[in-house]
């Protein structure tokens, strides 16, 4: 694992337990990025609720799992797109047209390429889900 990526470790780790049948799934690592993917996520329905807990580490996320996610990854590198890039994008990264989602940092916030595309904002892509 990557000391310096949370946003993979978890997915992979969250991944991971989907796969095995888990309902939670525990994530040692925290950023404010990473609440951000694990919001966006649960408001398209891939996950369930998390909860924040506070440890003498630090803090840990306890994800609630619902069996819906497929497949979900970082972006590595993390490729500028601007409005017209996001199909190439899609096609790459996920498996059918209109199924999943691409996160993207842009300079309103992390979002779905969906979100991105009706604002007409590029950005940075971040990961993706279906």
């Amino acid at each position: 694992m990557s000391v310096n990526d949370p946003i993979a470790n978890a997915l992979s780790k969250i991944r991971n337990a989907e796969k095995v049948g888990k309902q939670t799934c525990e994530i040692i690592q925290s950023s404010s990025m990473l609440k951000k993917v694990l919001l966006i996520l649960q408001e398209e329905g891939y996950l369930g609720s998390y909860e924040v807990e506070t440890t003498n580490q630090g803090e840990l996320l306890n994800v609630n799992l619902i069996g819906k996610l497929n497949k979900c990854g970082t972006i590595k590198p993390r490729h500028s797109v601007t409005l017209n890039d996001y199909e190439k994008f899609e096609k790459r990264f996920l498996p059918a047209r209109n199924f999943g989602v691409l996160l993207v940092s842009t300079s309103q916030g992390l979002m779905t390429h969906i979100q991105a595309k009706d604002k007409k904002i590029g950005g940075k892509l971040i990961a993706y889900c279906y």
